[in-house]
C-alpha cells in the first residue's frame, strides 16, 4: 500500500498560484501605466502622460537643435479647438507633418508639453481606412 500524500504541497502550490494571479491583475490594472490623454484633457495633470493629438500648423525648429522642434496639436476628433504647443527633441519619423495624428510621451510645463526624447510616433488613419468610392 502506497503512503498517503499530505495535502500541504497542494495547498502551498495553490497559494503561490493565487498570489501570482493577484499580482498580475494588480500590475495590469493599477500598476504604473501612463495615462493617454488628448490636449483638452491635459489641464491639471502634472505627471508623465502619453499625449495623442492631431498636428496643426507647420513644425518649426530642429529636432536636435538647442531649442528642439516645436509644433502644435489639437484633439484628434477635433472637438476642442484649442491648440497645445509641443517641444520635442530626438528623431522625427518620416511620416511626421501637418495633418498627421501623433502620440508622444511627456508632461506639461508652463503651458508647453515637453516631450520625452525619441518618443514621437506618427499614426496614419487613412492608411487603414477603406477606400472611398466616387459616385
Amino acid at each position: 500500500m502506497a503512503p498517503k500524500r499530505s495535502p500541504a504541497r497542494l495547498v502551498i502550490a495553490l497559494s503561490v498560484a493565487a498570489a501570482l494571479a493577484v499580482f498580475l491583475l494588480y500590475a495590469s490594472i493599477a500598476g504604473g501605466g501612463t495615462p493617454m490623454v488628448q490636449p483638452s484633457e491635459l489641464d491639471g495633470r502634472t505627471g508623465l502622460v502619453t499625449l495623442a493629438g492631431h498636428v496643426v500648423g507647420a513644425p518649426t525648429g530642429d529636432s536636435y537643435g538647442a531649442h528642439g522642434l516645436r509644433f502644435q496639436v489639437r484633439d484628434i476628433r477635433g472637438g476642442a479647438t484649442e491648440r497645445l504647443t509641443v517641444l520635442y527633441t530626438g528623431s522625427v519619423p518620416d511620416q511626421f507633418k501637418r495633418g498627421r495624428d501623433i502620440v508622444v510621451d511627456g508632461q506639461l510645463q508652463s503651458g508647453t508639453f515637453v516631450a520625452v526624447r525619441d518618443s514621437l510616433i506618427t499614426k496614419c488613419p487613412s492608411k487603414y481606412a477603406p477606400d472611398k468610392k466616387s459616385s
